[in-house]
């Protein structure tokens, strides 16, 4: 797997969380052959024993369930420590969600009929910022305490976590809230990962502008997932072959920060180098 992702010509892959246990010592030992270096992790990675798919949600920080917390925390362990011994630079996390109805399908459902105008939408919109507002507190309270005891453990593994933003309206933290978390935990070992097709799916729904929410997070900015979306939410797609405008986000990028191409397992080899190319020729080799 690692040879055929440096075949394509990467000099680095990020070990997603779809990673089996049973992979692991042929990718450390591809590792250290030389073969790959890793730039990032994917929490949980690898998966926990029994779970054979990618399972970024399967325990909550969250949660207010106690054995699911610990279980959040015995994973996420596992994988700051296998991030250190691979002698990657960061990993990318999950928050957790807020225990309400599915709205992101609805919405993005009707973006697809062009309702996002209607009156309908608007309602759908307002009732769900209503509940987020009134049930977030004890969920994000949670989320923030895994993430207080998480920071101290990268830190001491010299590791970076990168807060992920989300698609999916129902989990944490809302793009609104991302700026003021990161203020509260104003340290080296924490920052802000950005997911290019998440960013775009919020902005076809309505609710952020892209290039304006990525240029306020910015100064804590650690990496990037890199793909496109069709609109309005099919993500995973090949960069220049959707609605993400990758040229309005070029003055934000630095070389320093991390691009992982989050690609669909759908896509030809010709068809991932085609959008790699088309990102390079915008943000520049770096």
């Amino acid at each position: 797997m690692l040879r055929e992702i440096r075949s394509l010509g990467f000099e680095y892959a990020e070990l997603s969380h779809g990673i089996r246990i049973s992979l692991l010592p042929g990718i450390i030992e591809g590792v250290e052959a030389g073969d790959i270096k890793i730039s990032s992790l994917h929490n949980f990675c690898p998966l926990p024993m029994g779970v054979n798919h990618a399972a970024p949600n399967l325990y909550q920080f969250s949660s207010p369930d106690r054995r699911e917390q610990e279980n959040a925390w015995r994973h996420s362990v596992k994988t700051i420590e296998t991030a250190a011994r691979v002698k990657a630079q960061a990993v990318v996390l999950h928050m957790g969600s807020i225990d309400m109805k599915p709205y992101t399908d609805r919405l993005l459902e009707m973006v697809q009929k062009g309702l996002k105008e209607s009156p309908k939408y608007a309602a759908l919109r307002a009732e769900l910022m209503e509940k987020w507002e009134d049930k977030k507190q004890p969920f994000v309270e949670r989320a923030s305490e895994m993430l207080e005891r998480l920071s101290g453990l990268a830190a001491q593994h010299g590791l970076k976590l990168g807060i992920e933003n989300r698609q999916a309206l129902e989990e944490i933290p809302l793009d609104s809230d991302l700026q003021m978390l990161l203020l509260e935990f104003n340290r080296p070992a924490v920052g802000y990962w950005h997911d290019c097709g998440h960013a775009q799916i919020k902005e076809n729904l309505g609710f952020i502008e892209h290039r304006a929410h990525l240029e306020a997070m910015a100064p804590r900015l650690l990496g990037f997932h890199v793909h496109d979306v069709v609109f309005p939410g099919r993500d995973h797609a090949a960069p220049g072959s959707g609605c993400v405008d990758f040229a309005a986000l070029q003055p934000m990028i630095k070389p320093e920060h991390i691009k992982v191409f989050e690609l669909s397992p759908r896509l030809s080899s010709e068809g991932a180098a085609e959008g790699v190319a088309f990102v390079k020729g915008l943000w520049g080799a770096a």
